[in-house]
């Protein structure tokens, strides 16, 4: 049994990230060794949960110092005596922290084992409990009600409904049953709901599953960063391109109090009326969320425009936030990459579909905001290099907050430039176990750990010229 391994990643995939980090330029500046190490870093922390969780608050229903209180009673519910404190980012003032605490290396592990897929294994690790569905395999006696301990399989080689699994796993932590075994595999009606409630697991990280609806929001830090950057004003007309789940729609319309319009598309219908809801249960009418294509979002015949929905004329949007599908190799934890080389690699191409469009869509004198939450240089970097050759009207700009690190070497943009781009970096932070010694209040240290120990993250603001 393995005790969190580096992320498991397939020969030419980890040649692949390898070459991301030890290009021809990092090696010249930091040298062979330390590249590698930066790598090695890369691989272990790619494996963890980030040392905090995040919470957004919507400030404008409610005050942070009121969530802050709330959340500090949920998380003594969850965790009893633990006295996890509840932080305010000092430069991102509507986040909230609460410290990932782990990894615990001593937990006692039990004769009952279940073993639950990769995915689910990654939930468990960010404060989620195991739902029936996640469940692949469970001892021969499991009963209700029994103490077990969960494994994730970062292989994908065990068989559902397995009595016994000896391939590789790795141990997230001990939990309670809430279904047997034969409820789970034996019944002819699909079980659903929870299977087993964590109350041992190897990182603390309290669940928000329905907590506080309508006040808060769970969002990644780096996440969080990027409305800020675009910054977004009341009375403005916004436009979110791949906006689902909608973190970051619902973000901007709150930044611009409710006023103006936030319009949100994206291909998927399902995706939509996620976008809606969480409008709804933030109470935001300014935003409008529409199904369609974005690469196809340009109108080309003004009689053709009803109902201000896409397609939209050229220069229609003040601000437009392009948080491009991508690759996703900076999302934590991830124990193991299902993806193959050619998937990773794929993205390139419509990312500069989509941001064509982006360029059109805005303003002279308008704000682009392009963000992936993946690490490779073909997704960022080069296609800032990319978007400066290609449109003259498109001028790099600083930004604000900056908390991340800057661009990455090796895709030919200058040193003034790399310093204007804003990159969150897992492999810049070092490897640590988080306790409640050092995280009792937000002071610069524990702040300078929130900023680095993030998931992987990128973002480049522009100006189009007037």
């Amino acid at each position: 049994m393995a005790f969190f391994p580096k992320i498991l990643l397939k020969g030419d995939v980890e040649a692949y990230l390898r070459g991301v980090y030890t290009n021809t330029q990092i090696v010249a500046t930091l040298g062979a060794a330390e590249a590698e190490k930066k790598f090695d870093r890369l691989q272990n922390h790619l494996a963890h949960p980030p040392s905090f969780t995040t919470v957004r608050v919507n400030t404008l229903v409610t005050s942070v110092e009121n969530v802050k209180e709330l959340l500090k009673e949920e998380i003594n519910k969850q965790y009893p005596g633990t006295n996890i404190p509840v932080l305010q980012h000092p430069k991102l003032h509507d986040l909230l922290l609460i410290p990932v605490i782990g990894p615990r290396r001593t937990l006692e592990q039990h004769s009952l084992q279940v073993i639950v897929g990769a995915q689910c294994g990654n939930a468990v690790l960010r404060g989620a409990h195991v739902y029936s569905s996640g469940i692949i395999s469970a001892s021969k006696w499991m009963k209700s009600g029994e103490k077990v301990s969960v494994y994730s399989d970062i292989e994908g080689k065990c068989k559902r409904g397995a009595k016994e699994f000896l391939g590789t796993k790795v141990f997230i932590g001990n939990g309670i049953s809430e279904l047997s075994r034969k409820d789970i595999f034996c019944s002819n009606v699909p079980v659903k709901g929870k299977g087993i409630r964590m109350t041992e697991p190897v990182y603390w990280s309290p669940s928000f599953d329905g907590v506080l609806p309508g006040s808060v929001f769970l969002q990644n830090l780096p996440s969080a960063v990027v409305s800020h950057v675009l910054s977004p004003q009341p009375g403005e007309r916004v436009l979110d391109m791949c906006a689902a789940p909608g973190g970051k729609t619902t973000h901007m319309a709150t930044l611009m109090n409710d006023q103006g319009e936030v319009i949100a598309m994206d291909k998927i219908s399902s995706k939509i009326e996620k976008i809606k809801c969480n409008a709804s249960v933030l109470k935001l009418t300014c935003i409008k969320a529409f199904q369609f294509d974005s690469t196809k979002a340009v109108a080309t015949d003004e009689n053709a425009i009803k109902g201000g929905g896409p397609p939209f004329l050229p220069g229609t949007f003040d601000r437009v936030l392009l948080d491009a599908p991508c690759s996703g190799m900076g999302q934590r934890p991830n124990m193991t990459c299902p993806f193959s080389l050619k998937e990773i690699t794929s993205y390139q191409p419509l990312q500069r579909k989509l941001f064509s469009v982006a360029v059109e869509l805005l303003k002279p004198g308008g704000t682009l905001v392009y963000s992936t939450c993946t690490i490779t240089l073909s997704e960022n970097e080069e296609q800032v290099a990319w978007a400066l050759q290609t449109f003259p009207s498109l001028q790099l700009q600083s930004q604000e907050p900056h908390i991340g690190g800057q661009g990455m070497m090796g895709a030919g943009l200058s040193p003034e430039q790399l310093t204007m781009l804003q990159r969150f970096d897992p492999s810049e932070a070092e490897l640590r176990d988080v306790d409640l010694i050092t995280l009792t209040s937000m002071d610069e240290a524990a702040a300078v750990l929130a900023n680095k120990d993030t998931i992987g993250f990128f973002i480049a603001k522009f100006l189009k010229k007037k």
